[in-house]
C-alpha cells in the first residue's frame, strides 16, 4: 500500500490497558497521524488486570516485535510488563506518565490507584447516558416538542453529519437534538419558538454532498436517479438552507472539510460563547 504515491512504512504497536483501552488507542492514533507514510498495525489488550492476562499479552507481543504503549496502573503489573519488554528488547512506554508527573508536581495531590477511574458510575456518567438517550430520541426531528430540553439543536439538509455530531456531543454530556431540512416541508414550531437554546446550522459543499448521498444510495442498493442526488436540486437545498440560517441569525458551521470531532468542537465553542458556561464532560 502507498500513501501520497510513496511506499508506506508498517510497524506493530501494542496497546496494553487495564481499562477499556479507548484513551490509549486515541493517543496512539493521534501520535501516529503526525508521521507521513507510516501505518501502525494495532494490537489491543484491554482489561489486563492479572499476571496471567499480562503473560498472554507478552506472548503475543513477542510474536510481533514493535512498540509497546501502556496505561497500566498496578505497580506489580507495570514492573512485569516493563521487564518482559526489556527481555524482548522492545521499547515500553507508559503513555500517561509525563502528563501525570507534570500534574503531580503542580497540584501536589496523591495519585489514585483505582483502575478505570474515568469510567466510574458517577453523576457525570449518568449525565452522559441521559444525553445519549436524548440524542437518539431527538434524531431527525423526533420528539420535536421537547427541543427546549436540549443544550443545542443542529439543523441541516440530509447527510450533513447531524446525527454523528449529536452522538459525539452526547458522549461529552451535551444534550443535542437535530432537525432535518426537507424540501417543501415546514420546520417544527418547537424549533422556531425556541428561547435560550442555541441552534446551529450545518452546511456542506454541494458537490461533496452529492458524492455522500450517492454513496448512501449505493449502500442501500438504490440505483435510481432522483432529486436527492441531482446537482442543481442539491445546490438549491444548500442555498435555501443558508438563507434560512441568515434570516434566523443562527451560527453556521461548514462541515465540508471537518471531521465529526472538529464539528463537535466548533459546536461546543458556540455553546460556550453564546450561553456563558456549560459543563463539557470528558
Amino acid at each position: 500500500m502507498t500513501l501520497s504515491g510513496r511506499l508506506a512504512t508498517y510497524f506493530h504497536v501494542h496497546l496494553v490497558s487495564d481499562s477499556t483501552g479507548e484513551t490509549l488507542n486515541a493517543m496512539a492514533r493521534a501520535v501516529c497521524a503526525r508521521f507521513t507514510n507510516v501505518l501502525p498495525i494495532e494490537h489491543i489488550y484491554a482489561l489486563v488486570r492479572s499476571q496471567r492476562q499480562l503473560e498472554r499479552a507478552l506472548d503475543e507481543i513477542a510474536n510481533a516485535p514493535g512498540v509497546v504503549l501502556h496505561t497500566i496502573v498496578d505497580a506489580q503489573l507495570r514492573s512485569l510488563l516493563e521487564l518482559g519488554c526489556q527481555s524482548l528488547d522492545m521499547p515500553c512506554i507508559a503513555a500517561l506518565d509525563p502528563l501525570v508527573s507534570a500534574l503531580t508536581r503542580y497540584i501536589g495531590a496523591p495519585l489514585s490507584t483505582q483502575v478505570g477511574a474515568q469510567y466510574s458510575l458517577d453523576t457525570d456518567y449518568f449525565n452522559r447516558m441521559d444525553a445519549l438517550s436524548y440524542a437518539l430520541g431527538h434524531d431527525d426531528g423526533q420528539g420535536g416538542q421537547d427541543l427546549a430540553r436540549a443544550d443545542v439543536v443542529l439543523v441541516g439538509v440530509s447527510r450533513t453529519s447531524k446525527t454523528p455530531t449529536c452522538i459525539y456531543l452526547a458522549h461529552r454530556g451535551i444534550r443535542a437534538g437535530n432537525v432535518p431540512l426537507v424540501p417543501g416541508a415546514n420546520l417544527p414550531e418547537a424549533l422556531m419558538n425556541l428561547k435560550g437554546t442555541p441552534v446551529v446550522g450545518l452546511t456542506l459543499a454541494p458537490d461533496r454532498l452529492v458524492e455522500i448521498r450517492r454513496n448512501r444510495l449505493k449502500g442501500l442498493n438504490e440505483a435510481r436517479e432522483s432529486s436527492y442526488v441531482d446537482a442543481d436540486k442539491v445546490r438549491s437545498e444548500i442555498v435555501n438552507a443558508r438563507r434560512l440560517y441568515e434570516r434566523q441569525g443562527w451560527p453556521v458551521i461548514d462541515v465540508t472539510r471537518r471531521s465529526v470531532e472538529e464539528t463537535a468542537a466548533a459546536v461546543i465553542n458556540i455553546i460556550s460563547n453564546g450561553r456563558g458556561q456549560i459543563e463539557v464532560l470528558g
